[in-house]
């Protein structure tokens, strides 16, 4: 069944439709009466980029399905618009859709580098090495011209402190200076997410991201500069990514990956149905069977947030698509640690000498308890 008129995919976007938000009170419905003109189409989204002042900067967790406690995000929302991001529910607590609004409704920590310099400084901090950009790309685009994540990142070279950073884009190349300097001290690695080689897929699944032979190109360019590079093979989705699996393998180890790591696709909350429309808009002849399969591995549902199973899955799918990549990577010699950050050398790390005050404008929202978002 194809989508109804008011969920044309758009080019260079993810979504299909700007989906509520799991908090809002009243619910809309587009309804096609009839009225509706064919020729009509929808006036493209446009990117905008609000600043934001942040009163903290790094996140801790306590999950045991990730190799780092601690994460540090320089952007709210991504235009990359992968339509299976984990992340687009988060723009639910912004009062904002986790649909069109997540991708084009950007929000930047401007003074994230002043903040992570104050937190750095705090005698009680304890270095650990930082996870960057894990829940939005911190080499989105907007990031040509805000450059927060390459100021961030001399606030860690500043400090000796070991950061590990995931990217679909080839920005990452601007930072090499900075990447190679850390990576000779083993305080730097790099994991370029690879989900498909089909760029006619890719344009779809993550419209504003590097184009695959862009990021093969990125990791040959990184690795040659003495950047260990391991490869995200996220997520794999069945008969769509899936297929592609070896090959991706064999394209990253030739590039010059050192490792590689996997997870399945995940739908918490309105991911779910994001995904379900995206299905329909793009592969509406086999969405019933690629949800069924999805399906078998989460126990029956959409999605199983378990620890042990969210990122793997379970069930004989599950287990054959495990097999599959350990031969693989066993065989072409993928099972290397790359970036995984408890490799990397914390003992080095000095506090930062220079702390800037904290400004008006950020003051009142740290007193406010609260971040001031305009």
């Amino acid at each position: 069944m194809l989508p109804p008129p008011s969920l044309k995919a758009q080019k260079g976007r993810g979504a299909v439709s700007n989906l509520q938000g799991r908090f809002e009170v009243n619910v809309r419905e587009a309804y096609d009466d009839g009225w509706e003109r064919e020729e009509e189409e929808a006036a493209p989204w446009k990117t905008q980029v609000t600043d934001e002042l942040c009163k903290s900067i790094l996140s801790r967790n306590a999950s045991p399905d990730l190799p780092f406690s601690v994460s540090l995000n320089p952007y709210r929302g991504c235009e990359h618009g992968c339509i299976y991001c984990f992340a687009r529910p988060t723009h639910s607590y912004l009062g904002l859709s986790p649909g069109m609004d997540f991708e084009s409704k950007i929000f930047a920590k401007v003074n994230a580098p002043e903040v992570l310099r104050r937190e750095l400084a705090k005698a009680s901090y304890e270095p650990s090495s930082i996870a960057l950009g894990v829940n939005t790309d911190a080499y989105q685009p907007c990031e040509r011209e805000r450059k927060l994540t390459r100021r961030v990142l001399e606030v860690l070279q500043e400090c000796q402190h070991p950061v590990g950073l995931i990217t679909k884009s080839s920005l990452i190349e601007r930072d090499i200076d900075i990447l190679s300097a850390m990576a000779a001290r083993e305080q730097a690695g790099v994991a370029i997410t690879l989900t498909t080689l089909d760029p006619a897929i890719a344009r779809t699944l993550e419209p504003r991201a590097a184009a695959p032979a862009r990021r093969l190109r990125t990791i040959r360019t990184l690795t040659d500069a003495g950047i260990p590079v391991a490869v995200s093979v996220a997520p794999i989705i069945p008969f769509v990514t899936e297929p592609d699996l070896e090959r991706i393998l064999e394209a990253v180890k030739e590039a010059g990956a050192v490792s590689a790591h996997y997870t399945v696709l995940r739908l918490p909350w309105e991911v779910a149905p994001l995904f379900h429309q995206w299905l329909q808009a793009h592969f509406p002849e086999r969405a019933h069977r690629v949800m069924n399969r999805v399906r078998e591995m989460r126990g029956g549902k959409d999605y199983d947030s378990t620890f042990g199973a969210r990122m793997k899955g379970e069930g004989v799918w599950a287990e054959l698509i495990r097999q599959r990549f350990k031969i693989a990577t066993e065989r072409l010699g993928l099972t290397g640690r790359g970036s995984r950050f408890h490799n990397m050398d914390a003992s080095q790390f000095t506090r930062p000498l220079v702390v800037p005050p904290l400004g008006a404008r950020a003051k009142a929202a740290a007193d406010a308890g609260q971040m001031d978002l305009f």
